[in-house]
């Protein structure tokens, strides 16, 4: 199927200001990821690292779409595969994923810092959250690269309380509300945070990247390598390519060429490591 792409102002305001919601988007798949999700976890021994979810920290599992087969059609979706061409170009790659039991707050912060180059997460949020029960917070416009506004948040945000006399949740932001089916999507660059959650909010992402031009591919290796940090020898799970028909495997062949340094370095961080990183 050819893929569904956003429209022009959607694109836009994801340019404009580094965030997009697309409600309802996935409603017809929403019982079906649920059920994947919950899957994926029990196999893993219900929580972090093969242990069940104690509701105290985070339980994360990475890579996470790729131990389905369901899950990993995710990346065949025409409304998936639309929202990454429409954003990052035909040639997009998939990066990784990572499915969470998240607990409490979230304080602000940015999944990277990318100069002229797109990086985006896409977010599966499986309970209904609001602003004040775990929802997303973010910063509209502090995605962007080399402007006063969006750098001077991070060293602002580092500590927000002595650096503008707020507690994290009063910085002023917009709250991505959103249920079961909707689909959020962010710039890895967006200032983000939520507030008020649950023991057990229920989310996995998909990350994704503009193809690396070759002369930037050591910009890609540095940033798969920190992915030791999760013990993988691999980026990809062994679901995801052996279920891979031609179309995928265009958004799957530069990772799979350029992360064979990940192994030697995951047998190092497991020496220093008691367990994998949790975010």
């Amino acid at each position: 199927m050819q893929p569904i792409p956003l429209r022009a102002e959607q694109i836009r305001f994801f340019e404009t200001f580094g965030y997009l919601v697309l409600p309802g988007m996935l409603a017809d798949r929403t019982d079906e990821m649920i059920r994947n999700f919950e899957d994926v976890f029990a196999a893993n021994g219900g929580g972090h690292h093969g242990r069940a979810h104690d509701g105290k920290v985070r339980s994360a599992i990475v890579p996470f779409i790729d131990q389905h087969d369901g899950l990993c059609s995710l990346l065949d979706d025409p409304r998936i595969v639309g929202v990454a061409t429409s954003l990052l170009g035909e040639d997009f790659n998939y990066l990784s994923s990572d499915g969470n039991y998240y607990v409490g707050d979230t304080p602000w912060h940015s999944d990277g810092w990318h100069q002229n180059l797109g990086h985006l997460k896409i977010a599966f949020y499986l309970d209904p959250l609001t602003r004040d029960t775990g929802a997303l917070r973010v910063i509209p416009g502090s995605h962007v690269h080399g402007d006063q506004y969006a750098e001077s948040l991070t060293p602002l945000l580092s500590d927000p309380k002595k650096k503008l006399g707020l507690e994290g949740r009063d910085v002023p932001a917009v709250a991505m509300e959103t249920k079961p089916g909707d689909v959020a999507v962010f710039h890895h660059n967006t200032k983000h945070a939520a507030f008020g959650g649950s023991q057990r909010r229920r989310m996995f992402t998909m990350n994704m990247s503009q193809r690396y031009p070759d002369d930037r591919l050591h910009e890609l290796k540095e940033g798969l390598a920190t992915y030791s940090r999760f013990w993988l020898d691999r980026i990809y799970g062994e679901r995801m390519i052996k279920t891979a028909g031609s179309q995928r495997m265009r958004h799957l062949e530069q990772v799979m060429a350029n992360d064979g340094h990940l192994a030697e370095l995951s047998r190092k961080a497991r020496e220093t490591m008691k367990e994998p990183a949790r975010a």
